[in-house]
């Protein structure tokens, strides 16, 4: 795709979005993402229900699967949904960062909104808008496994832990933190179900993310895929092998919420258990001939938010950023020492505080290395609305899934700081319908 044509598409969808919002209704102010994207997926799913697996509730966990009939290649995809470690924020208090469904999973959940929608991976498609076409992408006609959240430990803890309200005010809640019983569980039912697996990709979103890392090695040994991949979608395992690091209080407090001794003990002795970010060097050594990819914006304030506010008091948004972008700088760095790893770091989009890159769509999580404020002679350049210019090398994040997952090829990308998504003018549209359809969902 050349910068000329995604202008177009852009001004195109633009204009068709800004005529749908005004001719609807003005009593109709609740937006559903179904209203904004075509990318709901329609698969004959079937509900998975294993004994002895439960949410934080204890109520029965359940996972889905869909077994294609014209592929032996399969995605694992676990979802995100924050994460907690006390009373206040597994309790769902208000102004507190928090887990998703506390309550368990539901027996239909499949047809509800996240399932359906909020993965392109998932889903086989970049999802169309008025003016821009549903585009398949790499993994269309694959075998797919929806991993649903509810156990607010990313998917790898193993304690049940009873907290109580420091301010006595209300009683205490029992919390299974199971995500590793469950993992395992669904891994080997896996195995059974599909005994011969050609492509595997594991990948998650936000929590889901440091799932698809620290389940891999597990994955990978009980699946025996043909060849595997690793895709970390914004849930970083950021490297933390001191107190010198701005996600060591997060990891040594976890590791004993969780009880992460379970997932660690099942890991090679090249994995340090006091640095959770050893996980990706572990990977890429154990593995040599799977690939591994991270990506995630460079102004994610969601998991960063996850990472610092509740062990940095009085942290302000910018220094929140900072420490992020700290992080995934080591990260960065330290992965790119692998040649089986690859990245896809945009910087910013103004769609779900930059958190995600993998979620709803894919519109504005390209990915341009040499982006640039326009020289004074390029302002009238279309569109003129837009003083940032990519010169060269702009990666659509569906392009790097085809050149990474489809075609074996190593990707690194890393954009330097711009607001090009802000001034977009199809984003400008865009942007706010989708945020409102998530703060609604």
């Amino acid at each position: 795709m050349t910068l000329r044509s995604a202008f177009r598409g852009w001004r195109a969808a633009a204009l068709a979005l800004a005529a749908l919002t005004i001719t609807m209704p003005r009593a109709a102010h609740a937006i559903g993402i179904e209203d904004v994207v075509d990318g709901g997926n329609t698969y004959n799913w079937v509900k998975v229900e294993i004994p002895g697996t439960v949410c934080s509730d204890g109520s029965q966990y359940r996972f889905w699967y869909y077994d294609s009939p014209t592929s032996n290649n399969m995605v694992i995809s676990y979802e995100g949904g924050g994460a907690c470690w006390d009373y206040p924020s597994c309790s769902g208090q208000a102004g507190i960062l928090g887990a998703a469904h506390p309550n368990g999973i539901p027996s239909d959940y499949i047809t509800q909104f996240e399932p359906q929608y909020v993965s392109p991976i998932i889903n086989g498609a970049d999802p169309g808008i008025p003016g821009r076409a549903k585009n398949p992408i790499v993994t269309n006609g694959w075998d797919m496994v929806y991993v649903p959240y509810c156990t607010g430990d990313v998917h790898v803890g193993n304690r049940v832990v009873t907290y109580t309200d420091p301010t006595g005010v209300n009683p205490p809640i029992v919390f299974r933190h199971n995500g590793y019983n469950n993992s395992v569980a669904l891994l080997n039912f896996l195995h059974t179900r599909f005994p011969s697996i050609n492509k595997l990709l594991v990948t998650g979103f936000s929590a889901g993310g440091v799932a698809s890392a620290a389940t891999f090695y597990t994955a990978r040994r009980t699946l025996v895929p043909t060849k595997a991949y690793l895709l970390d979608d914004s849930g970083p395992a950021f490297l933390a092998p001191n107190s010198s690091y701005n996600s060591y209080p997060l990891q040594q407090l976890i590791k004993t919420q969780w009880n992460l001794t379970s997932l660690y003990s099942q890991l090679p002795a090249s994995f340090n258990p006091n640095d959770l970010g050893s996980i990706n060097g572990m990977v890429a050594t154990q593995f040599p001939n799977d690939l591994m990819a991270y990506t995630a914006y460079n102004s994610d304030y969601n998991f960063s938010r996850f990472s610092y506010e509740r062990f940095y008091p009085g942290i302000t948004k910018d220094q929140v950023l900072a420490k992020w972008r700290t992080d995934q700088t080591n990260l960065i760095n330290k992965i790119k020492t692998y040649s089986n790893w690859s990245y896809h770091v945009p910087w910013e989009r103004p769609i779900n505080d930059s958190h995600c890159v993998s979620i709803i769509t894919f519109i504005g999580s390209h990915a341009c290395p040499t982006v640039r404020k326009k020289y004074w002679y390029e302002a009238l350049e279309w569109p003129w609305t837009q003083s940032w210019k990519c010169p060269s090398g702009f990666l659509p994040f569906e392009t790097f899934l085809s050149n990474w997952l489809g075609s074996n090829q190593q990707k690194r990308t890393v954009e330097p700081e711009n607001y090009y998504n802000d001034e977009d003018p199809g984003m400008q549209i865009v942007g706010p319908l989708i945020n409102d359809a998530l703060a609604g969902a």
